[in-house]
């Protein structure tokens, strides 16, 4: 290996359209480094670039060959984001770098208003091809003074019949930066970040077969955190933890969104802004509101009499879906199932069907279980579910990240579109751009959803605080399958027993806009059309689940979160408090100007009521009592 000098040289710089994002590319004694700042104060210091294989070195001992920029300029339209219209300009930087052996790597650069992202492309050489990409260096390197908003990537082979990692750990909210995670194991991405006077988020998208699923490092002394490949314990300690590639070959994309305010965090749709379709859709999925036995009723509801019940309950909401959980292949079978179906499509509502995801990377025990792991049987599986009219699977228990399990993620959504399948996933990672890559993909749990409130009382304690927290990292990123909205104050089946239901009735209308999936099971039980007032359940009979535009309010992460969505016409603002103080607000949405509105809010004592409200100029107060909400609509 040659002598490199100590030579700082910045080799390339990058400015977002609006000029107020900068990235700076370096060279320093051979190894590649960027920086990052925001209206000229610095974001990200010196992060390092680069990856090894197992055959060479793109990491040190570099020298730089030359850079590129261009425009990207893309329109694109999806009824399962945030937005349903979206418009993404940014401008390109590619930088070469070749090592000794005279290998070239390009480190491509995406800077956009408020968004980087950033992969490698590895430039195909002689005939050496098949390469396992072994470690990647890419780092970012805060500021010591900034806090980590962050939750640790679980151990394996732990929890529940050693399903986890599950991507259900909780939120460790402004640590100090260099903090090391409670497993030492780094954090599970998205990673949110405060600095002096920017917010940052940390995330990655792009994420196929080819490569895999990735998590931030503990960091070092200085604050510097580097991109984390899966543990070798991770699925039972089988499988690779480094990505077996071809060349030429691009990564993943690394993704920075930064703001002086929130609002970008919330708002960013960069996951989706670099990915494009990996296959085309056989048909139109349609998208839309559902309910379940399972969350209230639980494994007992696994029968035929249960489900007819909440197929009508979904009937009278006017949804469109039911999902039937786990053990109904033994509880009802096969032939009834078909019975079940038949009858659900006479009341105009499809089913999705719970799957376990496979009988050996763990040791869950729910069934049907070796259905999807393999190839010949769940095409037979498929095959039946689209003979019968199922119209979509939420396959539980992935657990992991490694190669392996990233390829059996792509292989189910990509069979399940040849079947006209929708995919949700449970107990599994974080979606990574997937809405737009797959066109059947729903959504992934990959949070302490509504299952923990079942569990604990500790969660329903906690319920406020992490549902505050959602909004700000892990849902803004990916569809989240949280299955919550619960009307009922305690959590049995006749809503007398049980753990007790802390948040407030507006609280849990709230959280049907704040969260969001293009298909929502909500948690409501058939007692609630009896129980819960007239306009809560009007509510929820008419609460959209797409969205066209979203706009973040207000708010804090584990505080409070006040996020305005549009549905064609329709504006709805959800609020939540996670005090326990009542929190009083001033805000303006001028989009809703002209108008008149509805607000559901709560009014103390356990009580919350439905008031009319015409004001023109769409300005607003709003007082969010302790664990409480409101939404308005108009």
């Amino acid at each position: 290996m040659g002598i490199f000098p100590f030579v700082v040289a910045q080799e390339a710089t990058l400015q977002s359209p609006d000029d107020a994002l900068r990235l700076e590319v370096f060279l320093e004694s051979g190894k590649p480094s960027y920086s990052v700042y925001y209206n000229n104060e610095v974001v990200l210091e010196k992060s390092r670039l680069g990856l090894k294989t197992n055959i060479t070195d793109y990491f040190e001992a570099l020298t730089f060959e030359g850079s590129e920029t261009s425009s990207v300029d893309k329109t694109y339209e999806s009824k399962k984001l945030k937005k349903s219209e979206i418009n993404y300009n940014a401008q390109e930087l590619t930088t070469t770098f070749t090592n000794q052996k005279g290998q070239k790597i390009d480190v491509i650069f995406r800077v956009s208003n408020n968004d980087i992202a950033l992969r490698y492309h590895l430039h195909k050489y002689s005939d050496t091809i098949a390469h396992v990409i072994k470690q990647e260096f890419t780092g970012f390197n805060f500021p010591n003074s900034a806090k980590g908003y962050l939750t640790p990537q679980s151990e394996s082979m732990v929890g529940f019949q050693r399903t986890k990692p599950s991507y259900e750990e909780g939120y460790y909210l402004d640590q100090d930066i260099t903090k090391t995670s409670a497993n030492h194991l780094g954090y599970t991405f998205p990673g949110l970040f405060k600095t002096e006077n920017h917010w940052v988020l940390i995330s990655e998208t792009g994420v196929d077969g080819t490569y895999v699923g990735a998590h931030l490092s503990d960091p070092n002394d200085e604050g510097e955190y580097t991109i984390a490949f899966p543990d070798s314990t991770e699925n039972n300690a089988f499988g690779s933890t480094g990505a077996a590639i071809s060349l030429p070959f691009s990564t993943p994309w690394r993704t920075i969104t930064v703001g002086e305010s929130l609002n970008p965090i919330v708002e960013t749709t960069i996951p989706f802004d670099v990915v494009e379709p990996l296959y085309e859709a056989s048909q139109d999925y349609n998208f839309g509101r559902g309910v379940w036995s399972w969350i209230m009723w639980q494994d007992a509801s696994m029968n035929y009499d249960d489900q007819v019940t909440y197929i009508d309950f979904a009937a009278e909401m006017g949804y469109e879906y039911i999902l039937i959980d786990a053990l109904w292949d033994q509880n009802i079978g096969y032939d009834r199932m078909e019975e079940l179906i038949d009858y659900a499509r006479s009341k105009n509502v499809d089913v999705f069907l719970w799957y376990n995801s496979n009988g050996v990377a763990n040791d869950a025990p729910m069934t049907p279980r070796h259905k999807m792991h393999r190839a010949i049987t769940r095409k037979q599986e498929m095959k039946w579910l689209q003979e019968n009219g199922v119209k979509g699977l939420k396959v539980d228990f992935m657990g992991g990240d490694k190669q392996e399990t990233i390829q059996l993620y792509e292989d189910i959504m990509s069979d399940a579109n040849d079947h006209g399948l929708m995919m949700i996933f449970h107990g599994a990672t974080l979606p990574r751009g997937w809405e737009i890559m797959y066109p059947n993909f729903i959504s992934t749990e990959a949070v302490l959803a509504s299952e923990n409130l079942m569990f604990s009382q500790y969660a329903n304690d906690q319920e406020a605080r992490r549902a505050a927290i959602h909004p700000f990292i892990r849902n803004t990123v990916g569809s989240m399958d949280f299955g919550g909205t619960v009307p009922n104050e305690r959590y049995n089946r006749s809503n007398d027993g049980g753990n007790v239901r802390k948040t407030s009735d507006a609280f849990q209308l709230a959280t049907a806009v704040l969260f969001q999936t293009p298909v929502q099971f909500f948690a409501l039980t058939p007692n609630n059309l009896e129980d819960a007032p007239e306009f809560a359940v009007d509510f929820m009979k008419n609460v959209p689940t797409t969205w066209d535009e979203t706009i973040f309010i207000d708010g804090y992460p584990g505080e409070y979160s006040v996020i305005a969505r549009r549905h064609k016409e329709h504006w709805y603002i959800a609020g939540i408090n996670a005090s326990e103080k009542p929190r009083k607000l001033s805000f303006s949405l001028p989009q809703m100007e002209g108008t008149d509105f509805r607000i559901i809010n709560d009014t103390g004592k356990g009580k919350f009521d439905k008031k009319g409200i015409n004001r023109k100029n769409g300005k607003f107060e709003v007082t969010i009592q302790p664990q409480g909400g409101f939404v308005i609509t108009n």
